[in-house]
């Protein structure tokens, strides 16, 4: 076991296979499983979308300003993450508890903003029995949504640990986590929101 001093290596906790840290290499193959799920759901959205034109006038009733505003917070909450993870490279614990914090404030903003929009929408007559568009615009966001919350559990649980100075380590692999929950909404908002 490699004993070098850093985030990936410092736990007596952290084995490793093939020279990488077990933790990251188990965190790795859980987002392959998800990239499977929604790249799946995504390709699917894809071709339905390209049979059915009509689809693009219906994005034009999703709310892209909150789209576009909550693609600009989980940007922001990814940073935020990586600041983290530096903090914890240069050993400031407390520092990294603190991003850790702002990255869940940017998840319940996130979710804020999408629970305002799921009422305007639903408010507007735009549920998913309207259309295959609209149920698979709740589906994908629906899913996204959980794995926000997900992350948003398993970043307080991290930064509780952080806060008393344990597994140092997981500060990585939640960060990694929450890109992986950013790249998604990268992928969607387009998808979703935008009817060109």
């Amino acid at each position: 076991m490699n004993q070098a001093v850093n985030v990936g290596t410092h736990s007596k906790e952290n084995f490793e296979t093939l020279g990488i840290p077990t933790g990251r290499l188990a965190m790795w193959w859980f987002l392959a499983s998800e990239i499977v799920i929604f790249g799946g759901l995504i390709c699917i959205f894809l071709l339905m979308r390209w049979r059915h034109p009509e689809w693009h006038a219906e994005a034009e009733h999703t709310l892209n300003f909150a789209g576009g505003f909550n693609t600009l917070v989980l940007l922001t909450s990814s940073l935020s993450a990586v600041l983290a993870h530096d903090a914890i490279e240069k050993g400031l614990p407390k520092k990294a508890a603190s991003y850790l914090g702002y990255t869940l404030l940017g998840g319940i903003l996130f979710l804020g903003v999408k629970s305002y929009e799921y009422a305007h929408e639903i408010g507007a007559g735009f549920v998913p029995a309207k259309s295959m568009f609209w149920s698979f615009y709740y589906l994908m966001t629906g899913l996204h949504a959980v794995h926000v919350i997900a992350g948003m559990i398993a970043i307080f649980v991290v930064m509780l640990g952080v806060r008393k100075g344990q597994n140092l380590q997981r500060v990585e692999l939640v960060g990694i986590y929450w890109h992986f929950v950013d790249v998604i909404w990268i992928f969607l908002f387009p998808l979703l929101y935008l009817s060109a």
